[in-house]
């Protein structure tokens, strides 16, 4: 069975760990991206199964990135949790996104979440 694999773009590393730290416990292989230009180039070379996806990034921001996945046919299966704490962001994103995450998201509410996501794919 492969380890299914999560892309997590977030700038801030405390978050960006925790959200690794929860992806691991359920089960994912996780990368993480700190800038919306490397994570825009480093979309081009991987299809993550799962992406988790903060829209306030440098140099490129969440919300390109998140238009740049649904545009990619490779990506097409790519789950996008996009983590705001912009809560009207979220709700204008609702169709876009497979699920949004409003900050604070705790360690326990994310790895539970993995936990469900990796167990329900193929």
């Amino acid at each position: 069975m492969n380890e299914k694999f999560a892309l997590i773009i977030e700038d801030e590393e405390d978050l960006a760990t925790i959200f690794s730290e929860a992806l691991k416990a359920g089960g994912f292989q996780t990368e993480i991206i700190y800038d919306g230009y490397l994570a825009q180039q480093r979309l081009t070379e991987v299809c993550p199964d799962v992406v988790v996806l903060d829209l306030n990034l440098p140099h490129v921001d969440g919300n390109q990135l998140l238009i740049q996945i649904r545009d990619d046919k490779r990506l097409e299966k790519t789950r996008v949790l996009v983590a705001t704490a912009d809560a009207g962001m979220a709700d204008m994103l609702d169709r876009e996104a497979d699920l949004i995450l409003l900050k604070p998201i705790s360690f326990i509410q994310l790895r539970m979440m993995a936990e469900r996501m990796g167990s329900s794919e193929e």
